[in-house]
């Protein structure tokens, strides 16, 4: 018997939107990929275009994700790094200045200036290894003012106590993979510490046994740790009383856990959960149907995949992670929404664009896609940029699209 009550989806696609690319045949990754159930789904679905990063403000997912949910970065937004340090279970004091910490591979030339960043992520080092060098890191540089924790993969955390945001520029690894680190040394009187770690990290790092190990299996190692997305807490108005529904998030990164946490919302951890083309599909969209029939009303399924074979210029393994979100979430979830459920909404939209010609984010307007069971419309043949251009649809405030999601 099916219920009564409304569900609501999102399927966030991270970095979905693209530009036409040569290799797809002059198409991006959502044109030229096969994804049956979007376009189903588009035929009856609202599309348009939605500005999600506004202009001024960085094109980083924290600043994008937290729009797409309704908050307004102006209000709440401080920085990456206290919400991630928020998911990895960091109490943070008003007077912490938290910063993310890749482990990155770096060149081997012998100054620390003249290092190029060849991978930002040190070939998606495991969370285990990882653990184990950022553990001894920390022996060596934790002490009253500074801390470090281990998160999930490449991504952790430095708490600085005491410390201070007049840090300058610190620049995210993803946006200078493949160039010289002289450019973007941090300068600023105040990060001479934070420096100062991240050139000793290196000689730390660049023997250790774990990289050893990684070296002689054709991994990259983990030779030294990156310091950027600098930012202190800011409190987020609780998603269930800023919108009556009893809210989840699933998701593989730290980043976007710190946000379901702070907001309220039930996270939910899912085995095998990573971040890349090789996550588990399967077991997000099984965690998501879980959670509706356990009586949530709102499910925030993220995945990561499409940034990051952005990131990576992977331009085959974009497109088929797109097929795989089809394929693997976005049917299913579908499917058990129809047997279960005399009403539901479902939102298809990535954060931000993630060129896979820039290998970074953009502020570009992107697509989004709301389908509703019982308020079907006349849409388009498929769900691309394209389409959502075609449609004249545009929503200037990145902050407005959940209310218009909810409530349309």
């Amino acid at each position: 018997m099916k219920t009564n009550t409304t569900k609501y989806a999102v399927v966030l696609c991270d970095g979905m939107a693209d530009y036409p690319m040569q290799e797809l045949g002059n198409k991006t990754p959502m044109g030229a990929s096969n994804t049956p159930c979007m376009d189903k789904l588009a035929k009856k679905s609202y599309i348009g275009l939605v500005k999600s990063v506004a202009d001024g403000l960085k094109p980083g997912s924290d600043v994008a994700n937290l729009s797409v949910l309704g908050y307004d970065p102006a209000i709440y937004y401080s920085g990456r790094s206290p919400l991630e340090a928020g998911s990895i279970g960091i109490d943070m004091k008003d007077t912490d200045v938290s910063f993310r910490c890749n482990l990155v591979t770096l060149s081997d030339e012998e100054n620390y200036a003249d290092k190029t960043i060849l991978d930002y992520c040190a070939d998606d080092i495991s969370t285990e290894e990882a653990k184990v060098l950022v553990e001894f890191l920390a022996e060596h540089f934790n002490n009253q003012e500074f801390q470090l924790y281990s998160g999930v993969s490449y991504r952790h955390c430095l708490i600085w106590n005491n410390g201070t945001l007049d840090v300058g520029t610190l620049t995210p690894p993803h946006d200078i993979t493949g160039k010289p680190i002289k450019e973007y040394i941090p300068t600023a009187e105040n990060a001479k510490k934070l420096y100062d770690m991240m050139v000793k990290s290196y000689d730390l790092l660049k023997d250790h046994p774990v990289n050893k190990a990684r070296i002689a299996r054709g991994k990259r190692p983990a030779n030294s740790m990156w310091l950027w997305g600098e930012g202190v807490r800011k409190p987020l108005a609780n998603f269930k009383e800023k919108y009556g529904l009893k809210g989840s998030m699933i998701s593989a990164v730290d980043l976007l856990k710190g946000i379901g946490k702070f907001s309220g919302m039930n996270v939910v951890d899912v085995e095998g959960a990573t971040g890349y083309i090789d996550t588990n599909f399967e077991g997000k969209t099984k965690a998501a149907i879980d959670e509706f029939a356990n009586g949530q009303d709102f499910v925030y399924i993220h995945l990561e995949a499409p940034d990051e074979c952005g990131h990576r210029h992977e331009i085959e393994n974009k497109k088929r992670s797109l097929e795989l979100i089809d394929q693997k979430v976005l049917t299913p979830l579908v499917e058990n929404l129809e047997e279960n459920y005399e009403d539901y909404k479902i939102l298809v939209m990535p954060d931000h664009a993630t060129p896979l010609s820039l290998r970074t984010h953009t502020n570009d307007p992107i697509p989004f896609m709301m389908y509703h069971k019982q308020g079907e419309i006349a849409g388009c043949e498929e769900f691309t940029e394209e389409t959502a251009k075609s449609t004249g649809i545009f929503v200037p405030v990145g902050h407005d699209i959940m209310g218009i999601f909810l409530n349309r």
